[in-house]
């Protein structure tokens, strides 16, 4: 019987793993696409219109973050898991229909199969909303919690990352380069195979036997808030602002590298003959990698040192990272190893744009920790805080789109790089001076 439930144990955790690489193929769809959309004549090289896809995905987490918890109560992981993977299906074939609808046609402006497109996004988001609910604190309890809990999470996020970096360098292979004449229809080999993995996805997961983490009893008095503990409180604020950052920094990247002219990297300038959306999906991909790199790193370390420790390192450094980033002249160059087009060269590239790629190496390991440091001790409320997390997972829509409007209002792509370092900022005080316990007479069992 035991060896039964220690098989069980690992499938739970095999599945948890994959779910979580499902997580950011979805989400990593949005920023490369978006270079397409802001690149229409009727956008004006909008950056944040470029962005709203990215928005309406996270929007989603505002309103499914408690309902997704609750749904965790009322029908189980298992439950949850296949009816998130039947909504990321519908929400890719939606974007998939964008380039077959409305098109020619003008909303408000717009095109009207835009408006199909962010549908689409939407419907996305609240499917990765409700798997981030899933497997983040399933993974954590089949971890026992604390340190061993933060390592299975690392593990999870390393196959995370890959698929993050798969997808902004396959669809920016796809794209090439970015003209007036590039549609969403261009990247339709990405989308089928989303919904590929998908359908592949839910009928596997039908018929592994996940059992449910001990539940909550339903007569459960809950005194407190999950507010009620400070802790927590300010762990909010730093998820809200760490998804933006972890989001911000390769997204608006995306954009600077593979758009032309003055405000634009000058790819072209720096070695004529370049497909900039290539290598800037290239690019971008090399950040999620570097947080693989980084998660798995972690999570071998992750036992023995301790999650505040790594919080403090990792902020510290990419202030320094992003601080560089913003001071240097973009005429500075570095090289960086990137897919051309037509094969694998090292190119040059701004420095700046390579110190900002840097940091997936300390952001690989912010969500884990926080998440960790955050609900350290919730005993009974920890089920409700994760509800409300999922809903502080917006930030990853709200803050890259606060950065790209300070692009359109500056014109200054590495200037906008202030708004992920103030966030990074207080992340670094919050794991410094806020993340510890001061509500430990709350009764919790």
């Amino acid at each position: 019987m035991a060896k039964q439930n220690q098989n069980g144990r690992i499938i739970a955790i095999v599945a948890c793993i994959f779910l979580f690489g499902m997580i950011s193929f979805v989400t990593n769809l949005a920023a490369p696409i978006g270079v397409i959309w802001k690149n229409y004549p009727e956008f004006n090289g909008s950056n944040t219109l470029g962005m709203m896809g990215n928005m309406m995905n996270f929007l989603a987490y505002l309103f499914m973050g408690i309902p997704a918890g609750l749904m965790l109560t009322k029908i189980g992981y298992k439950k949850t898991a296949l009816i998130a993977i039947a909504l990321g299906f519908l929400g890719v074939f939606t974007q998939f229909l964008s380039g077959q609808v409305l098109t020619g046609t003008s909303i408000f402006g717009l095109p009207g199969n835009f408006y199909v497109y962010l549908l689409g996004a939407f419907i996305s988001g609240f499917s990765v909303c409700m798997l981030n609910t899933v497997v983040n604190p399933m993974l954590n309890q089949l971890g026992g919690g604390g340190n061993r809990g933060n390592q299975l999470n690392l593990i999870g996020g390393s196959f995370n990352s890959l698929m993050g970096t798969i997808t902004p360098m396959l669809v920016g292979a796809l794209i090439g380069t970015v003209t007036k004449n590039t549609a969403i229809t261009d990247v339709n080999v990405v989308l089928y195979l989303a919904m590929a993995i998908f359908a592949a996805t839910f009928f596997i997961l039908l018929f592994v036997p996940i059992d449910n983490p001990k539940q909550m009893d339903s007569n459960t008095v809950y005194e407190h808030s999950p507010f009620a503990f400070r802790h927590f409180t300010f762990g909010v604020i730093a998820i809200f602002v760490y998804v933006g950052v972890e989001v911000g920094l390769p997204g608006t990247i995306n954009f600077y590298l593979s758009e032309p002219g003055a405000n634009g990297a000058g790819l072209a300038t720096l070695d004529p003959g370049l497909q900039a959306a290539t290598i800037a999906g290239f690019a971008a991909g090399t950040y999620w990698f570097l947080m693989l790199i980084g998660r798995f790193l972690s999570s071998l370390i992750a036992a023995k040192v301790s999650s505040r420790a790594m919080m403090i390192a990792v902020n510290g450094v990419a202030m320094l990272l992003i601080i560089v980033a913003i001071l240097m002249p973009k005429t500075v160059t570095g090289s960086m190893p990137v897919f051309t087009g037509s094969s694998f060269a090292v190119v040059k590239l701004p420095l700046s744009a390579i110190l900002i790629v840097l940091c997936g190496l300390c952001t690989s390991v912010m969500w884990s920790c926080t998440f960790n440091l955050a609900t350290e001790g919730l005993g009974k409320y920890t089920e409700k805080a994760s509800g409300i997390f999922m809903m502080m997972v917006v930030g990853g829509g709200i803050v890259p789109l606060i950065q790209n409007g300070v692009v359109d209002a500056t014109s200054n792509y590495m200037l906008s790089y202030i708004v992920p370092l103030v966030a990074v900022v207080y992340m670094f005080v919050y794991a410094a001076f806020l993340s510890k316990n001061v509500n430990k007479d709350i009764k919790v069992d």
